[in-house]
């Protein structure tokens, strides 16, 4: 059984719970839009490893209650909405291998499902009745979607540099990741030390799985990633891989890249292209690395943190972020 079975197994009973909370409260009595759009998308087999988080934090700081419950439905909402969000600004047409709710219903649709959500995601954090936690989510959603709006200022800019991409990633993926485990600790009401910890490792995870994500959209299996092989490319988002090599582009790569990301003109044969230029940088293999290597940063990060059974769990997580990859 690889660490994320054994993170589910932990935490089963309480994930069993989240999931009853999940489909209760994304009903509406008076728009029954809302629950089929979000049931397409909530119900597509994603992992929900952002609740399975906040539910080992809490459990790994020795929390007794059921307050940590309504925080992992809360991130996973907060996490569904940004999804729907996403595919409208993407214009994508696949999510989890299945068709998105934008592509089956409509932009519209989409937006204000995922303006329900949020909505919904504060209601349930409210519940606790915990500030603090209240402040780390609310925080988090504003971090997204200004992370959201950078990479919209950064797409198609060839003058993005690793520095902007890595702040990209950090709000739109990382800062839930973070918020996810810390507010696991806070509710447990764990010492700030260890609150900390868990924000430090969420942060690195969240980090890895982003750079995974997308040095497997050049090289990883349609099925596996649940959207076409290249995408990225075709939607000229300027990613860590692209990143590296047009910093090493010389005069002719250079024009190849200006013309297929920044003015949008690809041609059949463009994105084996793009491939051939980032194997021959080695920028493929670069990107590798970064992720092993914010894997490693996720696995110290837990130092503080007192010897358990979840600890292990979480640290060998970190690893299998990667091992996709390696």
């Amino acid at each position: 059984m690889g660490p994320f079975e054994q993170l589910q197994a932990l935490v089963a009973q309480d994930m069993d719970a989240v999931n009853t909370l999940i489909r209760t409260r994304m009903a509406s009595e008076h728009a029954p839009r809302i629950p089929e759009v979000t049931a397409h998308l909530v119900e597509a087999g994603g992992k929900r490893l952002r609740p399975l988080l906040t539910l080992a934090a809490a459990n790994m700081c020795g929390y007794q209650g059921a307050h940590h419950q309504l925080l992992a439905a809360t991130v996973e909402f907060i996490h569904t909405a940004t999804l729907l969000h996403d595919d409208v600004v993407d214009e994508s047409d696949k999510r989890r291998g299945r068709p998105t709710a934008n592509l089956l219903w409509d932009n519209k649709s989409s937006v204000l499902v995922g303006d329900y959500l949020f909505s919904r995601s504060f209601q349930l954090m409210v519940e606790t009745g915990n500030m603090k936690a209240l402040g780390i989510l609310a925080n988090a959603s504003a971090v997204i979607a200004e992370g959201e709006v950078l990479q919209l200022s950064a797409a198609q800019d060839l003058s993005t540099t690793e520095e902007v991409y890595l702040q990209v990633v950090r709000g739109k993926t990382a800062a839930l990741f973070a918020a996810a485990c810390e507010v696991g600790a806070v509710i447990a009401d764990a010492p700030k030390a260890h609150a900390q910890a868990l924000f430090a490792y969420g942060d690195a995870l969240g980090v890895a799985f982003q750079i995974v994500d997308d040095l497997l959209d050049f090289g990883g299996a349609s099925a596996t990633l649940g959207k076409n092989v290249g995408d990225d490319f075709r939607e000229r988002k300027l990613t860590l891989p692209i990143i590296l090599a047009v910093a090493k582009a010389d005069t002719e790569e250079r024009a190849f890249w200006q013309r297929t990301i920044e003015k949008g003109e690809q041609l059949e044969g463009d994105l084996a292209h793009a491939l051939r230029l980032m194997e021959h940088h080695k920028t493929l293999a670069d990107t590798r690395q970064r992720a092993l290597n914010w894997a490693q940063m996720a696995r110290k990060a837990l130092a503080p943190l007192p010897e358990s059974e979840l600890k292990t769990v979480l640290s060998d997580l970190a690893g299998f972020v990667v091992s996709r990859v390696v």
